[in-house]
């Protein structure tokens, strides 16, 4: 164990070093037996949310934090004073038209919260509120609005709010006529709610109150004000999250039940609520399909025989597989991964290369043509279009120096207007910084794609500091996206980077199969194979190098930290799912048994010895470890608080380094961290001071 006062440098020039004891938390030994193997775990009593011992622990790994981050108070005061200056404050988004309404939220100067309004007919009518976000928010320490749904006769609004960050969301009504919110009693929604066509109906997703699995679909009669009624329970657990939603057209409710690998769709008519659903398709192994309803047929975007997706079409009234006709075949080398559905024409988007590209086809005509962008690293994709009777195609576009932009472009002429883009209060203009596209070679031969920004003139001298970015799981494409928080990393000369690693999308389905599972380490070793790249290219090296992920990406970097902690002055990882093995095997924490097809089932060997072989807290290790924040929430629902606090305590007790290792634990927040806009860069602050002092950037 290395010395049990940690060293801490203060970054002012002249300063003495200061000695401060970190909280050191009870050893009880533990012992968990599997496949005849036995680990002790002696943090295993932290899993009790509700132990006093537990809260004061957390407590006091925050009271060490703020002391060991003292010096840097006036830097983090300065840096929020950054983020939040370059913000628009009193900013609106960009208006869309349904049903007779305009729809837009906008924020007012010095809120938190948004304010959901609409305008009849015309953006000069009068504004009326739909949710005053800010004033219902008032007196909670967290506050979320999931999402609203308006009746079809536009006087009733359904919402989901959640108060604790744990995503248990209660539904409220909103009476537009009367401007008054009532209770319905729901309080175990899973955050989406739909009304049938009937105005008085409404659906919605239910979850388990433990395990908050999205197991359920319920119907609400408000004008009998009876019990809900359930319409639909998914018995099997692997089925993780269940959703209810209306097709674009108001045609249909559409219940979409979900595993990592496949899914089954059921459909109702949105004019008869008191209706059976029928399944669209029988769920089967490794199948996944999502459908769109188009005059009498469904559009079918199914990976059935094509590893990338391939687009299918067959008869409102004939839905099985056997009836599904080809649009769209399967290519190999271009994944296909949403669709839009107009009366005169059909929207792809694809990805090829690791980039999304937009292909618009006249259904009439059958012709078709692509939006193509210059940039060497973006992110485009279809916008919200609610209507289908229209020749206009509302997309966003951002890349890493370009701010986040909504367009709408004529599929007729090819003409385009910008609508709206995010304005960066200050002095930012996008010629000043440069991004860039490479392709690392991994260890295996597999080239894997990096995305760069940097401020222009940046010397290629290894002596930039570069924060390297990384998630790779699940299929969740890391899409290159204009941040306006990196400005202060950039500003000061960081390069930030994004490392494509297998396990996300980026370069097709087989990207992800090839980063999950039994090949999950390819994940790490395209990170590290990218870090290296980085130092090759003399952009950085190791002094000056600095790791991010959060979530499954905290696993990344946890994993990192034990195979490669030379390569990393300093690791960041964001509420880090860390304890992987001792979790999959506890099918009562919430999502357990929802990852078995993307980590693997522990209970059989195989799996329980691969995960096990790189569990960062089950692979922590007398060595040097470089200085790692974590950051953690007590409410979080995906991620149990308990994981990134037991791997704390015990990389301190086998670091042999001086470097620092913090906790910082939301107590009023989940997942997500803070609720609103401005509170939320407190903690951004916090690690890029993090960063800033471990560059040594005065």
């Amino acid at each position: 164990m290395a010395a049990s006062l940690i060293l801490f440098q203060n970054c002012t020039p002249g300063a003495e070093k200061t000695h401060i004891e970190p909280p050191k938390a009870k050893m009880k030994e533990k012992h968990l037996i599997m496949h005849g193997d036995t680990r002790i775990d002696y943090y295993y009593y932290m899993n009790q949310r509700e132990d006093t011992e537990v809260l004061a622990y957390l407590e006091a790994e925050n009271e060490y934090l703020n002391k060991m981050m003292k010096h840097t108070g006036n830097l983090q005061k300065q840096l929020f004073r950054e983020l939040k200056g370059r913000i628009k404050q009193d900013d609106e988004s960009a208006p869309f038209y349904k049903n007779g309404y305009y729809y837009y939220h906008r924020y007012e100067e010095g809120g938190e919260y948004p304010v959901y309004c609409r305008k009849k007919g015309s953006l000069d009518a009068k504004e009326e509120i739909i949710l005053n976000v800010p004033k219902m928010a008032a007196g909670h320490a967290f506050y979320n609005i999931a999402t609203y749904d308006v009746s079809t006769d536009n006087n009733l609004v359904a919402f989901t709010v959640d108060t604790l960050g744990r995503r248990q969301y209660q539904v409220k009504i909103k009476n537009m006529k009367t401007g008054k919110i009532t209770g319905t009693g729901i309080e175990y929604c899973g955050g989406s709610v739909v009304w049938a066509n009937d105005n008085k109906t409404l659906f919605y997703t239910s979850i388990h109150p433990e395990t908050l699995r999205y197991e359920s679909i319920y119907k609400f009669n408000i004008a009998v004000q009876a019990e809900p009624v359930k319409v639909f329970f998914e018995e099997d657990e692997t089925f993780y999250y269940v959703s209810i939603s209306k097709t674009k057209d108001d045609k249909y409710l559409v219940i979409s039940s979900n595993s990592t690998l496949s899914n089954e769709v059921h459909v109702l008519d949105a004019d008869n609520q008191d209706g059976m659903f029928r399944i669209f398709h029988p769920r089967e192994k490794d199948l996944r399909y999502s459908v769109w309803h188009d005059k009498g047929e469904f559009f079918i975007l199914t990976n059935w025989n094509a590893t990338n997706f391939r687009l299918m079409k067959t008869c409102s009234d004939k839905t099985s597989k056997e009836n599904w006709k080809e649009v769209i075949a399967h290519r190999e080398d271009v994944l296909l991964e949403n669709i839009d559905v107009f009366d005169n024409h059909l929207v792809i988007q694809e990805r090829a290369k690791g980039l999304r590209n937009i292909r618009i086809i006249d259904k009439s005509t059958g012709q078709e043509h692509y939006i193509y962008f210059k940039e060497e690293a973006y992110s485009a994709q279809i916008g919200h279009n609610p209507n289908t009777d229209t020749a206009v195609l509302r997309y966003t576009y951002t890349s890493m120096t370009t701010p986040h932009s909504v367009y709408d472009y004529n599929m007729d002429t090819g003409e385009q207007e910008l609508v709206k883009q995010q304005e960066v209060v200050g002095d930012f203009e996008p010629g000043n910084y440069e991004t860039r596209r490479y392709y690392a070679v991994a260890r295996d031969g597999t080239k894997v794609p990096i995305s760069l920004v940097y401020k222009k003139g940046l010397k290629r001298d290894g002596n930039n500091p570069v924060k390297l970015f990384g998630y790779g799981s699940y299929g969740a494409s890391l899409n290159p996206r204009f941040n306006s928080n990196y400005l202060s990393l950039l500003d000061r000369g960081f390069v930030v980077a994004y490392a494509h690693a297998r396990g996300g999308q980026d370069l097709g389905r087989q990207w992800y199969e090839n980063g999950k599972l039994l090949k999950k380490k390819n994940t790490f070793y395209d990170f590290i194979d990218c870090a290296e790249f980085l130092i090759e290219k003399n952009y950085t090296r190791p002094e000056k190098l600095f790791a991010k992920g959060a979530s499954a990406g905290g696993l990344l970097v946890g994993a990192v930290a034990n195979m490669r902690p030379d390569f990393f002055k300093g690791i960041i990882a964001g509420v880090p799912f860390v304890d992987i093995v001792t979790t999959m095997l506890d099918e009562s924490i919430p999502l357990t048994t929802a990852e078995y097809d993307e980590w693997g089932n522990p209970n059989k060997q195989e799996y329980y010895e691969y995960m096990l072989s790189y569990s960062p807290y089950d692979n922590v290790t007398e060595q040097d470890y470089p200085n790692i924040l974590v950051t953690s929430g007590l409410h979080d629902s995906q991620v149990q608080f308990w994981e990134p606090t037991k791997w704390v305590a015990k990389l301190r007790t086998r670091n042999t380094s001086d470097n620092i290792i913090l906790l910082h634990t939301n107590m009023k927040a989940g997942h997500g961290g803070a609720s609103g806009r401005f509170e939320r860069l407190r903690e951004v602050a916090m690690e890029y001071a993090f960063l800033i002092d471990l560059a040594k950037i005065k």
